[in-house]
């Protein structure tokens, strides 16, 4: 006999679930078909549907070793517990039963390949109980493979089972989802992955350090495919004990604790450190994008303990780094964390297509670095109140004042139209009406309101100041009138805003309700009016509007009017007329 060494065999499949006992963290899934087995309710499809390396290939050999498992003495029926010693369990597990066929749909996508399992559903199993059909990544079928296998999914014959597995559900068409028995694998939990982790390198005599597992746990992102397979290298690496620093040189990441260090060196801005920090972790072997990606789930982390402090709570983390994050969510802002998360996003893709990838990482820290120290915007608001403002040019715009409820106007406002504390002014403004009494002394009068708004052309407020507002008082800065009934309801507001826009100063714009003169217009017209009323009280100017009501009094000439307009369109007289027949 032959004593040669059984050939070696990755731990991902040594270790490869062989019963539903094995399978590690899908409870769910295995309550429902063990339930399903025990009923005799098996559906005639399955689709097992998750992300890769959750165990929807191993899942589907499983339910096809239960479906025709007979037990060591021969004599059993399908069952959630596969004994694993009779032929067709072994032959399944094996890949070679003539009654299981696997098929990656990714290298047989048509309908002729679809074709093929139309046509031999009709022939029973050759030896086992049931025909199966395992077809992985299903989601690769053509449009025209799927339809072609609607009418046999929807009704095959007793002895065909189908099983799909797809990492993308959504590209599987409804009509077949609807056909088949959903199952989603989920995630496996870093507690159970950390667990099963340990127990392979036990069974491998393998030392290695719980926070190298974790940090392998971490990497796998919940896949235990992708776990058992960086175990195998993690112990190939390591000589004697595994360690974390073998397991991160190994992954290529840069230590989670300097990570830390370098988030907190960018958040307060100290670009020369974190520049440094960065240095010193790629001379030792750290990929600039993978410290930017760590950098961004710490960010994501942090965010997420600020919200949820339960979160802070991973098996995957250890103590000291657990406490840093909980003191760095207690000390920054929401706003700065979602900031550094939105630019790391954008310094990922640059990294990921820059040229040399160190440079870019770099710019990324100095930009980061650089925005850690931009103020927010209520500390902005409150430097901008606090520090004195130069002084704007004459004639410069400032705060609106308008008229206010009760018939004041709105009182003094900041720059931004905000009423400032005790009714002072801040900002621009202030500045602008240092010397108020010498700047309002130019307009002694309501009449000189009146030039200024004619001098700056602003024809729509000049005409409703001369026909809407009723004066009442006037001194320079503060006008009080009654508006007119046809007054728009912003007169007060747009006046005392256009004024302190015009002069720098502000201007008190009051509304009264009775005490009012007569409008300028009224005034201008006077006169006519009066010619107006006299001339419409006249008895034959009223028989005229008796005998025709729709009449209007268009216009008025008094007879000196008359007489002038007469004067101005007759001949001039003259003095000496040439009498061409007259004798010299």
């Amino acid at each position: 006999m032959s004593d040669a060494k059984p050939a070696y065999q990755v731990l991902a499949r040594k270790y490869r679930p062989e019963t539903f006992a094995d399978l590690v963290g899908q409870d769910a899934m295995v309550r429902t078909l063990k339930n399903a087995f025990a009923a005799d309710r098996i559906a005639q499809a399955f689709i097992m549907t998750g992300i890769r390396g959750t165990g929807k290939t191993t899942t589907a050999r499983i339910i096809a070793k239960g479906m025709n498992c007979i037990g060591p003495d021969g004599q059993g029926g399908p069952t959630t517990d596969p004994c694993g010693q009779c032929e067709h369990c072994k032959a399944i597990m094996e890949g070679r039963h003539v009654d299981v066929m696997e098929m990656d749909a990714a290298s047989n996508t048509g309908v002729g390949d679809i074709r093929e399992i139309i046509d031999s559903v009709h022939y029973r199993a050759a030896s086992a109980r049931y025909k199966i059909y395992i077809i992985d990544e299903v989601h690769m079928l053509s449009v025209n493979a799927f339809n072609a296998l609607l009418k046999t999914l929807e009704e095959p014959p007793e002895h065909v089972k189908f099983i799909f597995a797809t990492t993308e559900i959504r590209k599987v068409p409804v009509t077949v989802l609807s056909r088949c028995q959903r199952f989603d694998l989920r995630r496996i939990e870093p507690e159970v992955m950390i667990e099963m982790l340990r127990r392979i390198a036990g069974s491998e005599g393998a030392e290695i350090a719980e926070d190298a597992l974790a940090l392998i746990t971490r990497a796998a992102e919940g896949s235990a495919r992708d776990a058992t397979s960086l175990l195998d290298q993690a112990i190939s690496h390591g000589a004697g004990e595994t360690t974390v620093d073998q397991v991160r040189a190994m992954l290529g990441l840069a230590d989670r604790g300097r990570v830390l260090d370098l988030f907190e060196m960018v958040m307060r801005g100290d670009a020369a450190a974190a520049l440094t920090e960065l240095s010193g972790q790629y001379a030792e072997g750290a990929d600039p994008l993978a410290v930017l990606r760590d950098l961004a789930e710490i960010t994501h982390w942090i965010s997420v303990v600020k919200i949820t402090p339960d979160a802070a709570e991973d098996p995957t983390i250890s103590p000291s780094e657990r406490a840093r994050g909980t003191d760095l969510a207690g000390r920054l802002p929401m706003r700065a964390l979602t900031r550094m998360w939105q630019m790391l996003l954008k310094a990922l893709d640059e990294v990921s297509a820059a040229p040399n990838a160190m440079m870019a990482a770099e710019m990324a820290v100095i930009r980061l670095t650089h925005v850690a120290e931009l103020p927010s915007p209520e500390d902005l608001v409150r430097r901008l109140k606090d520090q004195p403002v130069p002084p704007g040019p004459p004639g410069g715009g400032g705060a609106t004042a308008g008229a206010a409820p009760g018939g004041a106007s709105g009182g003094a406002t900041t720059a931004r139209g905000a009423p400032a504390p005790g009714g002072r002014v801040h900002g621009p403004v202030a500045q602008l009406a240092t010397e108020p009494e010498e700047a309002l002394a130019r307009y002694p009068t309501f009449d000189h309101v009146v030039e200024l708004i004619r001098t700056n052309r602003d024809v729509k407020l000049l005409v409703e100041v001369e026909t809407c507002v009723q004066l009442v008082s006037y001194r320079p800065g503060r006008i009080e009138f009654v508006p007119t009934d046809d007054a728009p309801r912003d007169l007060a507001q747009k006046l005392g805003s256009r004024l302190q826009g015009w002069t720098g100063n502000r201007w008190a714009v009051i509304v009264t309700a009775e005490g009012g003169a007569e409008t300028i217009a009224e005034k201008r017209d006077a006169k006519e009016l009066a010619l107006r009323k006299e001339a419409g009280a006249h008895p034959m100017v009223q028989a005229v509007m008796a005998a025709f009501p729709k009449a209007r009094i268009t216009a008025i000439r008094t007879p000196e009017e008359a007489a002038a307009a007469a004067a101005s369109e007759a001949l001039a007289e003259v003095e000496d007329e040439w009498d061409p027949f007259e004798e010299e």
